[in-house]
This record gives C-alpha cells, structure tokens and sequence, in this order.
C-alpha cells in the first residue's frame, strides 16, 4: 500500500483546482488561464448549483498567461443542457490540440457564458499527464 507521501498518489499526478462561477452576468466569463507546460491533459467540469438557464461552455487557448493575445477555441460543449442544480457536464483538452490551432500555445481557460445573470456554477480543473509527480498538486485552498 503506498504511503501519504508517495507520488503515486492522484494528488501527486493531477493538479485540481476549483473556481466559484457567480458572474451576475450574462457576457462571456473567462474562468482561470492555466499554464499547461508541465501538463499533457486538461479535464473541465461545470456543475451548476443555482439556476436553469442556457450555459454556453467552452475551451480556449492563448499564447499569453493572461489570454491577451489571440484566442483559439479549443471545444465547446454541445451536449444535453446542464440546466438545474445538480447537473454537470465536462470538456476536455490536450497539449496536442493546442500545437495544431497555432504555435506557441500553451495557455487554456474555460469561458462559461449563462443566459440569467444570477446562475451560478463550480468550474473544476484537472490537470493530467504530469511531466513529472510530486507531492501536492493538488492542494487545499483555505481562505
């Protein structure tokens, strides 16, 4: 059995991170730019936890951190609609996709867009593919 300090651990292979989604907004919502240089994989989840609007829900690449440069979308969810508390749906994204819209991409954001300005949401991240485990990743964040 491995030991809490093993990088075998999921918290030591795959970074997860968490995001509130409260816009009180109905524009387009870019989540968190995430730096995908160590990482082969990313897998997005919205979970909706107020409201039963139309989500539009998409991946975006960029060669900024801060997405300032030009944006690339990646993949948009277009499956059954996540439309009350409780649903959620996932995209997914590699490093690969990123190479074949444009070179030099690295960065990626989830950009979530609500039609009622008061539906809110959890947007997950997790990073795969490490290139190299080591403990915490995945961390705890306690504000």
């Amino acid at each position: 059995m491995a030991s809490i300090t093993s990088p075998s651990k999921l918290t030591s292979s795959l970074k997860i991170t968490q995001y509130d989604f409260d816009p009180d907004a109905t524009t387009a919502t870019e989540i968190e730019w995430i730096d995908m240089k160590e990482y082969d994989s990313l897998l997005v989840s919205f979970f909706r936890t107020v409201g039963t609007s139309a989500l539009t829900f998409s991946l975006v690449g960029n060669a900024e951190s801060d997405g300032s440069g030009t944006d690339y979308t990646i993949c948009t969810y277009s499956g059954d609609e996540p439309d009350a508390a409780g649903d959620y749906c996932f995209l997914e994204a590699n490093t690969q996709q990123l190479n074949e819209l444009a070179a030099g991409l690295r960065y990626i954001t989830a950009v979530c867009t609500v039609a009622t300005g008061t539906d809110e949401g959890v947007v997950t991240y997790v990073q795969g593919g490490a290139h190299q485990a080591k403990l915490n990743l995945t961390a705890a964040s306690i504000a």
